[in-house]
């Protein structure tokens, strides 16, 4: 939830992201060439994109987990850093189970998730998210705008739900012994999830079955090889108190 002491590597008055900040700022500053990081929420791809490294978050449970101190279990990601695509496909497949290595096509079709998803990134995320995509189209990949997530404000609502509740039930027994060792905004989370309810935490898992159903049937109907999203809601927010919104990952 935080970034600490790292600072962003093209401007130290920004924050890097989070909470992966040092495996980012060490691929943007040079100092090493693959990091690892973990992702619950937005802490891999959002630094990757504040710090200009490339984020690879796999699908759940890719990557192993073992030994990983868990935050939510139902949504925690083990990925990767590097600076270029090329060396973060050679580290994903020594590292995620069962690779399968695939032919590229020469033509894909990719969707972008059009709807309330997109409202929430700023107008200069979205200018450079539209340029991106015409840098695509004029490669030779067709981009289609597809309605997608028409409840994304209830999606992030569960979200936020579950993740406070599995962070309660996994600390419970740390937290209750030292709750001053604790960042006060992961206290503060903790202490919303310590109120959960069973059967709303049980919603929230079926929700995630949901989502995930809904964006692969949408890429089966509309024949898309994968959605196109903005890393980030905007550049990297100036100061280090946030690490920025993780709202443009949380449904992936």
């Amino acid at each position: 939830f935080g970034a600490g002491e790292t600072r962003n590597p093209y401007n130290r008055e920004h924050t890097p992201g989070g909470s992966s900040s040092g495996s980012a700022a060490a691929i943007g500053a040079g100092m090493a060439a693959l990091t690892l990081g973990t992702q619950t929420i937005g802490s891999i791809n959002r630094p990757a994109a504040f710090c200009g490294a490339v984020g690879y978050k796999p699908s759940y449970d890719r990557i192993p987990k073992t030994g990983v101190l868990p935050l939510s279990p139902s949504v925690d990601h083990v990925g990767l850093f590097a600076k270029t695509a090329v060396s973060a496909q050679f580290a994903a497949q020594l590292m995620v189970n069962y690779w399968q290595p695939t032919t590229p096509s020469p033509t894909r079709t990719v969707g972008v998730p059009e709807g309330r998803y997109l409202d929430y990134a700023d107008a200069e995320a979205i200018a450079h998210f539209r340029a991106t995509c015409a840098q695509l189209e004029a490669a030779g990949v067709t981009v289609k705008p597809i309605a997608a997530m028409p409840d994304f404000d209830a999606i992030a609502a569960r979200h936020a739900y579950l993740v406070d509740a599995e962070m309660a039930t996994i600390h419970a027994e740390w937290f209750a012994i030292y709750p001053d060792l604790y960042q006060e905004k992961t206290a503060e989370h903790i202490r919303m999830g310590e109120g959960a309810k069973v059967e709303k935490v049980g919603a929230a898992i079926n929700g995630r079955f949901a989502l995930r159903t809904h964006l692969t049937d949408l890429m089966k109907e509309h024949g898309i090889s994968l959605w196109l999203s903005p890393s980030a809601p905007g550049p990297a927010p100036h100061g280090l108190d946030s690490t920025g919104s993780p709202i443009m990952n949380l449904p992936w």
